[in-house]
């Protein structure tokens, strides 16, 4: 998508192969061995919709599995029984997105529970009691703008939390103010702070993960009422 390459792409086996990594439970395996969360049924819808093949998998039964991944505290684990955590309830809410069924989960809670995650520093963390990390910045508030919550953020705060995590030699961004940078964190504080609109940089979608005009330029469908004409 990025590269305007999908015509190089097996388009018909690379769905295939996704779609049949899909198990009876509704659930996603990230490969053949096995392993079942959440980021694999986030990574397979979002993958099959930019090949527009959801149709290849039984969407219906993933919704119920997600389902049972969601938890009291109005959060979603890895897989169900799991504790809550930021990261695996970004791909819960970004899959239920991509398959139309966020009207299945108690929104206000959704977005009180990720709003809990921003710390007096500013940035979030991942779950109750833990340090914040910049990565949160993408994952929590993708979530919040894709539930329309963001506003519930200080979005301020987030922002200079990105900011102060720039190491000001090498210009990389670390995980917290102090640390090491490095590409995975230097991404997220960028797409957090593309989010937040508090730099001049490019528009990103919060489902995606792409700029905004790849996802125009390649036609995908723009999921959220919010993205329609951005």
């Amino acid at each position: 998508s990025l590269y305007d390459a999908m015509d190089r792409l097996d388009r018909k086996g690379v769905a295939r192969f996704i779609a049949s990594l899909q198990r009876p439970d509704g659930s996603f395996s990230g490969d053949k061995w096995g392993e079942v969360d959440t980021r694999f049924a986030y990574c397979a819808v979002s993958a099959l919709t930019i090949l527009d093949s959801l149709d290849l998998i039984d969407v219906d039964a993933l919704t119920q599995w997600i389902l049972r991944c969601y938890n009291y505290d109005g959060a979603f684990g890895p897989m169900p029984r799991a504790e809550s955590h930021a990261a695996y309830t970004f791909c819960a809410v970004q899959a239920l997105a991509l398959i139309g069924a966020l009207d299945v989960v108690d929104l206000d809670r959704l977005g009180w529970w990720l709003c809990e995650r921003q710390t007096p520093s500013g940035g979030f963390n991942g779950r109750p009691e833990k340090a914040p990390d910049v990565c949160y910045s993408w994952w929590i508030l993708s979530a919040l703008v894709s539930i329309d919550r963001a506003h519930w953020i200080d979005g301020k705060k987030l922002a200079d939390f990105i900011r102060k995590a720039q190491d000001e030699e090498d210009g990389g961004i670390a995980d917290r103010p102090g640390d090491v940078p490095d590409v995975f964190h230097t991404f997220f504080g960028l797409a957090g702070l593309s989010l937040l609109r508090e730099e001049d940089l490019a528009p990103i979608h919060p489902v995606y993960a792409l700029p905004m005009e790849v996802v125009r330029r390649a036609n995908l469908p723009p999921i959220l009422p919010s993205c329609e004409n951005s």
